[in-house]
């Protein structure tokens, strides 16, 4: 399959929506990246089931981790795997629907590693909540 085969396919399977922070491919200024889950140089490959629509933040902020520690806890999780688990299992909305809530070590590590509450994106949230677009079903 190539690689344009693979983004029609990832775009379509996520409803247009970074995998990690949620946020809209519509309404950014950047290109969004379809990344790999498991990096290339961590051995992952370039399969449907190792690829993930990503925004630039989170695609730089991702890198090639695939773990991280979990302050509360202790331990080292990995990361979420978009693939493999579901976002609700890991993630909650703030009440006000601005920031993303780890609810379990995975979900705490990669808004930690990821910084899904980086200013921008809490800004840009604010935004769409107030428009009544947000937060995502």
């Amino acid at each position: 399959m190539s690689l344009s085969t693979f983004k029609r396919v990832v775009l379509e399977r996520v409803k247009c929506l970074c995998e990690y922070c949620k946020s809209p491919t519509s309404i950014f200024s950047q290109p969004f990246s379809i990344e790999h889950i498991i990096p290339k140089s961590r051995g992952g490959e370039t399969s449907e089931n190792n690829l993930a629509l990503s925004c630039q933040g989170c695609n730089n902020y991702k890198y090639i981790k695939t773990k991280g520690l979990d302050r509360i806890s202790g331990l080292v999780a990995t990361l979420f795997h978009p693939r493999q688990d579901n976002w609700a299992d890991h993630f909650a909305w703030s009440d006000d629907g601005v920031e993303i809530i780890g609810i379990s070590s995975k979900g705490r590590v990669t808004v930690e590693e990821l910084r899904l509450n980086r200013n921008q994106l809490k800004n840009l949230r604010c935004l769409l909540v107030d428009a009544g677009i947000h937060p995502p079903e």
